[in-house]
C-alpha cells in the first residue's frame, strides 16, 4: 500500500480535502494509508517547543533540527526508504513528471515548515528533497503537501475510474492539455466544435493534439521551448 506520513504541527488540517472524492474514497478503500505526526510530540521542554529565534538574528522562528529530526526517525525509521520530501518555496518546482516516480513508489514522507522555515541542516541531516508547488510563499507547507498528496494519490492503480484519463491531460506528454465541451450543443451563441461531433476519430485526434500544442506555444512558452527541444532530440536519435 502507498503510504504517507506527513509531519506537521497543524494535524488536523489532513486529510481535509484528500479525505473527499477520488483521494477520499481510496483512503477508504485502503488504496493509500495516511498519517499524520506532530514534531511537538518530540519535543523536550515543558512547552513542547518546536521552533526557535534564528541564528544571526532577525525576524520570526526557525523550526529546529533536532526536535525535526526525532519526528522523522519515528516516522520513517531505519530501512523504510520512502523519499523524504520538503515543502519550501527554495525547492525545485513539482513537475507531474516527478509525481509520476513518487506515485510508483512506496510513498512519501513529507515535512511541513512553518514560521520562518526549518533548520537547513535538517535537508543534509535527514537527506530531504526540497519541493515547491509554486512561485508563491505559503503560511506553511501543509497546503503544497495536499497538493503533491492529491497529485499522486490519483495515479495510484484504480483511483481513477478510467486510467487513460491519467494519459490524456495536461503535462503527461509535455503539452497542456486540449480543450473539453460536453452538451449543450449551443450556448449562448457558442458552438461545440463541428469535429468533435462529426464521428471521424482520426480528425478528431488530429485536431486535439493541434489544439494541445497551439494552447502549450500560447501560454506556456517554457513548456513548448521543452517539448520542442524533445521532439529534437528524438527526431536526432531516429536518423
Amino acid at each position: 500500500m502507498w503510504r504517507a506520513s506527513v509531519l506537521t504541527i497543524f494535524p488536523e488540517m489532513f486529510p481535509g480535502p484528500l479525505g473527499l472524492s477520488l483521494a477520499g474514497r481510496a483512503l477508504a478503500q485502503q488504496a493509500w494509508g495516511l498519517e499524520t505526526v506532530d514534531p511537538r510530540e518530540y519535543a523536550t521542554d515543558r512547552h513542547r517547543s518546536v521552533d526557535d529565534t534564528p541564528a544571526g538574528g532577525g525576524p520570526g522562528m526557525v523550526m529546529r533540527v533536532d526536535v525535526l529530526a526525532r519526528a522523522i526517525d519515528a516516522a520513517a525509521p531505519e530501512g523504510d526508504t520512502r523519499p523524504r520530501l520538503l515543502m519550501t518555496p527554495r525547492g525545485a518546482p513539482l513537475t507531474q513528471e516527478r509525481v509520476r516516480a513518487l506515485a510508483a513508489g512506496p510513498g512519501a514522507v513529507i515535512v511541513c515548515g512553518r514560521f520562518e522555515g526549518v533548520d537547513d541542516r535538517l535537508v543534509a541531516a535527514r537527506g530531504l528533497e526540497e519541493i515547491s508547488v509554486g512561485d508563491v510563499v505559503l503560511s506553511g507547507g501543509e497546503i503544497g503537501a495536499l497538493v503533491l498528496l492529491d497529485a499522486c494519490v490519483r495515479l495510484l492503480p484504480g483511483v481513477m475510474g478510467h486510467p487513460e484519463s491519467g494519459t490524456e491531460e495536461s503535462f503527461s506528454a509535455g503539452l497542456l492539455e486540449y480543450p473539453q465541451y460536453t452538451r449543450p450543443q449551443s450556448f449562448e451563441g457558442l458552438e461545440i466544435p463541428s469535429v468533435l461531433t462529426s464521428g471521424d476519430h482520426a480528425k478528431v485526434a488530429r485536431w486535439r493534439r493541434e489544439q494541445a500544442e497551439a494552447a502549450t506555444r500560447e501560454r506556456r512558452p517554457d513548456l513548448w521551448a521543452a517539448f520542442q527541444a524533445a521532439h529534437d532530440r528524438s527526431a536526432t536519435k531516429g536518423e
